[in-house]
């Protein structure tokens, strides 16, 4: 999985004034756990563009006081009004733990279905996975070809060599619904039948995010 750096300074105050004064300085405030210790930094809000402004994932080098330290992110918070970042909580990684990070979805190939006019529907857009750092895909690929008119593609139908999903196997990820030019007996979907089957995202079920995630 790739990895993007971003550098920290150490904060040796953590109180409402100093965290104020950083978000002012557009700087963000951020904890990074599961180490030996609990690390606070600070980031240039800039820095996070390649992590969160991203359909991608991406593990994290962050580099403090000439140390590095793998991590992943854990927890992302925007000012409600403007949204920028105000604080972020990342988790260190080790070789040998297990970590959840969500994992974007890509599907390949044309469904049966949606060439005789059925429109798709996809309900995760990411899935959460489990497992060692080295073992973290870089996305989910998923074949759609063979889904008919009325057919679902579950978690529990997806290959996983290396990590787990962390979620249940009947959780629906793709499906094909009827539309209204197949309803009609249209042989064919038509350009803007097409239209239809762009994929629209659904919620999906929470997980935590944490290594016991």
């Amino acid at each position: 999985m790739k990895s993007i750096t971003i550098q920290g300074t150490k904060r040796e105050s953590v109180g409402k004034k100093s965290t104020k004064a950083l978000r002012d300085a557009e700087l963000v405030p951020c904890v990074v756990y599961g180490g030996t210790e609990t690390l606070n930094f600070s980031a240039e809000e800039k820095s996070f563009k390649a992590l969160v402004y991203t359909p991608e994932a991406h593990t994290v080098s962050i580099e403090v006081d000439g140390k590095t330290i793998p991590a992943i992110l854990q927890d992302i918070q925007f000012h409600p009004l403007t949204d920028k970042i105000i604080h972020a909580d990342f988790y260190q990684m080790s070789d040998d733990k297990p970590v959840v990070m969500e994992v974007p979805v890509r599907l390949t190939g044309r469904s049966k279905g949606v060439v005789a006019g059925g429109a798709m529907r996809q309900s995760f857009r990411k899935l959460k996975v489990k497992a060692i750092p080295a073992n973290l895909p870089d996305e989910i690929v998923v074949d759609v070809t063979p889904l008919k008119i009325g057919s679902k593609l579950y978690v529990g139908s997806i290959k996983a060599e290396g990590f787990s999903f962390m979620h249940p196997d009947n959780a629906v990820v793709v499906a094909v619904k009827m539309s209204r030019t197949a309803a009609k007996g249209g042989a064919g979907a038509d350009d803007e039948d097409e239209e239809e089957t762009a994929t629209t995202e659904g919620e999906a079920p929470a997980a935590d995010a944490t290594s016991a995630e």
